[in-house]
């Protein structure tokens, strides 16, 4: 059998509005019954972001608190990911929810254009982020926005810095970023082979490029991230209804390729997470 494909569901980012697509859940009441549902469906990664009740993002560990609580509770077993990016507020304010102890957090290493910014990750803001993560025993997610970004990550983990086997993610299609080439991808994918020999790594696309990047990394024996942070429409003309679509949408990708889609157990040990 061929080994399990994660599915990490991104239910709500910084950016997305009810407006845009009503299916965006904004509230932590509405993002635990995303998530819930997007976990019925197979994703076992929850990445998550949290609003105030405007609709604006913001890094409230209070926020994020209930909403680690919730889906603890109603997602058994669901890996737990907090975003520390830098959309939802600035310097040390990114990292005050690690001390909740999420099984994970995302960590961008460098910075990069955005579509309408530079999204910075100074280097010693991107260094507290690490040591907060090992002094609360928080897995890492390296989001790779560029190249330099896994080789820096590979740099950190030669000096410490990133505990055990990394976990790299491809984020492709960020306009003004790196876009959707299959050729840098197929680089990415034996530079992480090269530097972190049998180490798991992720991929996601921005917008249209979401199912792309679902289908290179399923058949290139990655793992996969979907969800209405990254993407709010099925295709041109449709909406897509909600974070659970999304993720039976990928899982159906992960059965075309003969990849089951991981439980969470499977998940936790593939990426040496501590048990539930």
């Amino acid at each position: 059998m061929s080994a399990p494909c994660i599915i990490c569901v991104a239910i709500t980012g910084s950016v997305p509005q009810k407006s845009d697509n009503p299916a965006v859940p904004i509230t932590v009441p509405e993002q635990i019954e995303s998530t819930h549902a997007a976990f019925e469906a197979g994703a076992s990664i929850c990445h998550a972001h949290v609003r105030n009740d405007d609709g604006s993002p913001t890094s409230d560990p209070d926020k994020f608190a209930l909403l680690k609580e919730g889906i603890e509770a109603h997602c058994p077993g669901m890996i737990v990911q907090l975003s520390t990016g830098g959309r939802s507020g600035a310097g040390k304010m990114r990292g005050g929810m690690l001390p909740l102890r999420p099984d994970m957090a995302s960590l961008s290493v460098g910075s990069n254009n955005f579509p309408t910014r530079v999204y910075e990750n100074p280097p010693d803001l991107v260094d507290w982020l690490a040591s907060e993560m090992i002094a609360h025993d928080v897995k890492p997610e390296i989001e790779a926005f560029d190249l330099s970004h896994i080789l820096h990550a590979a740099q950190m983990h030669a000096r410490g810095q990133i505990k055990d086997t990394p976990y790299v993610q491809f984020v492709m299609g960020v306009k003004n970023a790196m876009p959707a080439d299959r050729h840098v991808f197929d680089f990415y994918v034996q530079t992480v082979q090269r530097l972190f020999p049998d180490a798991p790594w992720c991929a996601a696309g921005i917008g249209a490029n979401q199912i792309v990047l679902n289908e290179w990394a399923v058949a290139a024996g990655g793992h996969a991230r979907t969800g209405l942070e990254d993407n709010i429409r099925w295709d041109r003309q449709t909406l897509a209804p909600s974070n659970a679509a999304l993720v039976e949408r990928l899982a159906g990708i992960c059965a075309k390729h003969d990849r089951p889609v991981a439980t969470a157990a499977q998940a936790r040990e593939i990426l040496g997470l501590r048990a539930a």
